[in-house]
């Protein structure tokens, strides 16, 4: 009973994350007969929770804190803390200079992440976006590239960078290939593969997601061809699978049709199973300008 005490005034003062170097021996005491009790539980050498809080996201990004100030944590936890709040997280991965330890739900990596590209959410050490995004790319493709750059979140130019900062880097032969492919910064796979057609079929004088402004309003124009007044949209998953997103294009495309734009809509799935239906339709809208 006297332990149960210790333990439940000390969650009160220092909870949630214990790591046993940042407390005096008494509580040290106290932290380790909780944890043989079951009171708390071990995630990293030497840090505890309770067992409610053990596979909190935020809990467990603070866990690595604790244990290793210097630690950066890299890869999907990264990109949720920075750019994709809604990306899944099996496990959180961490890098560090010198010892690596084999828990669960985190995946260690001995590595080094220059210091530019580190920045602070919540106190933690996170990579940049940039560096996550060019990171996530061998598990990821060209999502995590497109989702930075919708988000805004860094600029094509500093995914460049973020690789050439880390030049010894397992992978970057594919992450240079994607960084060549995403080159005209597309927004989400449908534009890239939209970007990849025009290219492929010398279709030049097009900008992607050029910024109009219409009463007051900022609309972005998936790909427009400016001197034209051509405003070619391409709709991904989102407007398939987010009714917001369906329901606010149709405001840009009536914006846009109000100023003068003429808008071709095409979906994922014409650009891949009927491309030359769709270089057909712009190359003919084109010559009618």
């Amino acid at each position: 009973m006297v332990m149960s005490v210790k333990i439940d005034t000390l969650l009160a003062a220092e909870g949630p994350v214990f790591h046993l170097r940042s407390l005096p021996r008494p509580a040290r005491a106290t932290v380790k007969s909780a944890h043989e009790a079951g009171r708390l539980v071990r995630l990293l050498p030497g840090t505890y929770v309770e067992p409610q809080a053990q596979h909190d996201f935020a809990t467990r990004c603070a866990a690595v804190a604790w244990w290793c100030p210097d630690a950066v944590i890299v890869g999907a936890a990264a990109a949720r803390m920075t750019f994709w709040p809604d990306l899944p997280v099996r496990q959180i991965d961490v890098a560090r200079r010198g010892y690596v330890p084999d828990a669960p739900g985190y995946r260690f990596e001995r590595r080094i992440v220059d210091p530019g590209f580190v920045v602070l959410r919540h106190g933690l050490r996170v990579a940049s976006p940039a560096l996550t995004a060019v990171d996530l790319v061998p598990d990821l493709g060209g999502d995590a590239i497109d989702t930075c750059l919708r988000a805004r979140a860094a600029r094509l130019e500093d995914l460049w960078a973020a690789v050439r900062a880390h030049p010894s880097r397992s992978g970057n032969v594919e992450r240079q290939r994607m960084l060549v492919d995403s080159r005209d910064r597309p927004w989400s796979a449908a534009e890239r593969l939209s970007h990849r057609l025009l290219r492929w079929h010398h279709i030049v004088g097009w900008t992607s997601n050029l910024e109009v402004r219409v009463d007051g309003c900022s609309y972005f124009i998936d790909i427009a061809f400016r001197s034209e007044r051509l405003a070619v949209e391409i709709d991904g998953r989102l407007h398939e699978d987010d009714p917001g997103v369906f329901e606010s294009d149709r405001y840009r495309q009536n914006a846009l049709v109000k100023e003068g734009w003429r808008v071709l809509r095409f979906t994922y799935g014409m650009l891949v199973d009927r491309p030359e239906y769709v270089i057909d339709l712009i190359r003919a809208a084109l010559a009618d300008s």
